[in-house]
């Protein structure tokens, strides 16, 4: 089998192997490719991996020798899954890698806007504390998570593991997934979109994005938010109106937004989040520790010797 990995870089920038993928065939492994050098790169290819290059029709159909597509992330919104089922190609997707590291970053990002850990230690290193005329200090008001309420939007494995966490600094959780039954929430209370943001003071975001929820977070729904409320989103960008945030975060309508996700990734400098005020922006980074990336990349590969072993594994298509 000749199998082409597209952009392998952001899954293993070196401090992985590739050596059991490579053991399953041919393998020609690309840091990143451009659009117009994909059809080049993978004309003799049985098998493509991807992580964020697209393949959409077009391309599809161009690569007569293609038989296997492995998307290596949760969301395979990269291919046209239905252009690859046309032609007999199974797609492939790694569904559960991240659970605790998205969890953990969604908690990175508020106790970083709830305790200001960054800021203050930064004028701690520029010799403030040594100047004080006090032993302490603070620049913002200081938050405590022991009695607030999380409201999680999508209430599957990830969502569950933040629930989890916000349990254990003494918050309580609604949820809400328009999947998910009651049984099924027992440690949250089920609750319609909207009064999960009217009564959290934190609103996290855990869903898929799908034609329904695609700017869900618009002016209207974040006017129902606390003002003292915060928005973390390590999910999908598309799911919030960034203008909408921003001029709700300049206003004051809600406290503070933690982003690990944008519309546009890299975004591009006029997007209003980026100067919006107590707007906490990461590049993409909740998936990528580097537990989560070996996982990444053993399900990869063991999607791909299912493929060869003629079993389906992980097939979204």
């Amino acid at each position: 089998m000749n199998i082409v990995v597209l952009d392998g870089h952001t899954l293993n920038p070196g401090d992985l192997a590739w050596d059991e993928l490579k053991a399953l065939g041919s393998c020609q492994i690309y840091d990143r490719t451009p659009a117009g050098q994909v059809v080049a790169r993978a004309r003799d290819a049985d098998a493509v991996l991807t992580n964020k290059t697209v393949l959409d029709k077009e391309t599809i159909s161009r690569l007569q020798k293609l038989r296997y597509i492995g998307v290596l992330a949760t969301g395979y919104n990269v291919v046209d899954i239905q252009a690859a089922r046309e032609r007999g190609i199974p797609v492939t997707n790694i569904p559960t890698y991240g659970t605790a590291s998205v969890a953990q970053m969604a908690f990175a990002l508020l106790l970083e806007l709830t305790q200001h850990v960054a800021h203050h230690a930064a004028t701690v290193r520029e010799g403030r504390w040594c100047r004080s005329e006090d032993f302490c200090y603070w620049d913002f008001p200081l938050i405590e998570l022991n009695g607030l309420t999380l409201g999680i939007v999508g209430y599957g494995r990830i969502g569950r593991e933040t629930g989890k966490i916000a349990r254990a600094f003494g918050m309580k959780t609604l949820a809400h997934d328009v999947f998910a039954k009651g049984e099924e929430c027992r440690e949250a209370e089920l609750v319609s979109l909207d009064e999960l943001f009217r009564r959290s003071d934190v609103v996290s975001l855990h869903c898929p994005l799908t034609a329904e929820n695609k700017g869900m977070v618009n002016a209207s729904r974040l006017a129902l938010m606390k003002s003292t409320a915060f928005l973390i989103n390590t999910s999908r960008g598309p799911l919030v109106e960034e203008s909408a945030l921003a001029d709700a975060l300049n206003s004051g309508r809600i406290a503070g937004a933690g982003l690990d996700v944008l519309t546009v990734e890299p975004p591009r400098p006029d997007n209003p989040l980026l100067k919006a005020k107590n707007c906490l922006i990461t590049p993409h980074i909740s998936w990528a520790t580097r537990s989560a990336r070996a996982r990444l990349m053993k399900c990869a590969v063991e999607n791909v010797r299912a493929y060869l072993a003629g079993e389906k594994q992980n097939v979204v298509n």
